[in-house]
C-alpha cells in the first residue's frame, strides 16, 4: 500500500541547463532533494508550464521519450535522456477526478512524453528515473482560480502516494534576463516578496487573482504559462494548507528559482 503524502510543491527549473550546470545556485537544491523529501512517491504528477494546451491533458503512455523543446544550447544537453516509465492508470485517475469536479472535457496524448520543464528537474530530484510520471497540461487561455480548481480535484492522490509537482518559475520573463551574478531587478525583488508574504500568510486567493494584486505582474510574467503550475500545486494540498519556502535564490538578475511546499492541514 502506497505511504499518503502530506506535500505538494511548486519548483522553479528555471534554464534547461540546470541538468548539468552545477554553479546554478539551485542546483544543490534539486540533486539534494531525497535528502530533503525521502518519502518515495508511487508515482509523480508534473505540471510543466512547458506544455500548453486548451483544454486539460494528460499524456497516457507506458514510457516517456524525453522532449527537447529548448534551441541553442550545447550539443551534450540534446544526449541527455530521462527514461521513466510513464503512469497510465494515474493519468485516467488525473481524467476522472477532474471530471468529477466539473472540469467538462480532459484530453488525453498517446504519444507526449517528458518536456524540458519536467525532466530536468526530475533528472536531480529521482536520477534513476525509476518512478512512473505522468505530465497534465497547463491552460494559458483560462486564469488562476482555474487552475486552482484543478489542483482541489486532484488532492485525493495524495493520499494514494502520488507526488503532485507544479514546475514553472516564480518570475519568468527570458526579455529581462541579464548576466550571472548582476543585481536583482527591483521589480523582480517586489514580486517575489509579495508572492512570499501572500503565500506564507495563507492568502490563495491573492495569489489567484495575482495579476490584479501583485506589484509588477505583467513584468514578471509577460504569459502566465509558468505561474499557472503553482496554482495547481497549492490547490492540491486542499483548505488551509501551509506554504514554505523550501529554496530561495536567484540567476540572471530576475530569474527566481524559488520553490514552495504546500503541507496539508487535518482540519
Amino acid at each position: 500500500m502506497a505511504l499518503k503524502l502530506k506535500q505538494t510543491f511548486y519548483v522553479s527549473h528555471g534554464s534547461p541547463t540546470l541538468a548539468v550546470d552545477e554553479s546554478i545556485p539551485a542546483w544543490n537544491f534539486f540533486s539534494s532533494w531525497k535528502d530533503q523529501f525521502p518519502t518515495p512517491p508511487s508515482a509523480i504528477l508534473i505540471i510543466s508550464g512547458h506544455w500548453d494546451t486548451h483544454v486539460p491533458t494528460v499524456n497516457v503512455v507506458d514510457q516517456n521519450n524525453t522532449i527537447y523543446d529548448f534551441y541553442g544550447f550545447p550539443k551534450s544537453m540534446y544526449k541527455l535522456k530521462y527514461p521513466a516509465p510513464g503512469a497510465p492508470h494515474l493519468a485516467k485517475r488525473v481524467k476522472e477526478l477532474l471530471l468529477g469536479s466539473g472540469f467538462s472535457h480532459v484530453d488525453e496524448d498517446r504519444k507526449r512524453g517528458l518536456d524540458h520543464g519536467a525532466w530536468v528537474p526530475l533528472l536531480l530530484m529521482y536520477p534513476e528515473a525509476d518512478i512512473p510520471v505522468c505530465q497534465l497540461s497547463i491552460s494559458s487561455n483560462k486564469g488562476g482560480t482555474y487552475h486552482y480548481n484543478m489542483g482541489k480535484a486532484l488532492a485525493p492522490l495524495k493520499d494514494e502516494g502520488v507526488l503532485i509537482i507544479g514546475s514553472g518559475s516564480a518570475t519568468h520573463n527570458l526579455r529581462a534576463i541579464a548576466p550571472r551574478n548582476s543585481p536583482v531587478a527591483p521589480w523582480a525583488q517586489a514580486f517575489m516578496s509579495w508572492l512570499k508574504t501572500s503565500l506564507l500568510d495563507g492568502r490563495y486567493e491573492e495569489v489567484n487573482e495575482y495579476e490584479e494584486k501583485a506589484p509588477y505582474a505583467k513584468i514578471a510574467h509577460p504569459w502566465p504559462d509558468h505561474f499557472f503550475p503553482l496554482h495547481v500545486a497549492m490547490g492540491a494540498a486542499g483548505e488551509n494548507a501551509k506554504a514554505k519556502v523550501v529554496h530561495d535564490s536567484w540567476d540572471g538578475g530576475s530569474i527566481s528559482y524559488a520553490s514552495f511546499s504546500f503541507t496539508a492541514t487535518d482540519s
